[in-house]
């Protein structure tokens, strides 16, 4: 019986560490979990990818989405919900980043678009590390937007959310290791 139990106590020990851990990306030190809810659906972590500017990492981001994809134009066309979790590994400045989103989207969407980036880089903080950024898309209800951990409000239209992830996922992003690894290539 002694034998029995010890026997099972191996399997089930060699079974958790074959299932790892309930988080499915780590990347400098940063860990998000696998999957997580938005607007009533689960979305899955399909990539992390680490911005570096100069030699410095500025962040990492999470690309959640319905289901995997490698495909930019699939991730910033599909009208599904979506997320992207930045998590800051440096201090950045409130100008700073209300500068960088609002050039971004305006490169990245039409005039009208533009107009919206205002509002989004007006609600931009003072970030230290660790600190989070979240931009999440439902369809019909539009883009909230969440700086360490406050609400800052939504801006609505698919046009805006495609602006947005098109600054991580279109043709010029910030660099393309951050690209590959939000795509999880």
């Amino acid at each position: 019986m002694r034998s029995l139990a010890a026997a099972l106590t191996v399997c089930f020990t060699f079974a958790l560490l074959l299932t790892g851990p309930a988080f499915a990306g780590k990347l400098e030190g940063v860990t998000l979990p696998d999957s997580i809810q938005v607007g009533g659906q689960t979305l899955v972590l399909n990539g992390m990818g680490l911005r570096e500017k100069v030699f410095i990492d500025v962040y990492v981001a999470g690309l959640y989405l319905p289901k995997k994809t490698s495909s930019a134009r699939e991730a910033i066309n599909s009208d599904v919900p979506k997320r992207i979790e930045m998590v800051m590994m440096r201090s950045v400045g409130k100008d700073k980043l209300a500068e960088t989103m609002k050039e971004s989207i305006s490169k990245a969407g039409s005039k009208a678009v533009a107009a919206q980036a205002g509002t989004l880089a007006g609600w931009m903080e003072d970030t230290d590390e660790g600190d989070r950024i979240v931009l999440e898309y439902v369809p019909g209800k539009g883009t909230a937007v969440r700086v360490k951990g406050k609400d800052k409000g939504s801006i609505p239209g698919a046009e805006f959310m495609k602006a947005v992830w098109g600054i991580y996922l279109g043709p010029n992003p910030p660099t393309d290791d951050l690209k590959d690894g939000l795509l999880g290539r």
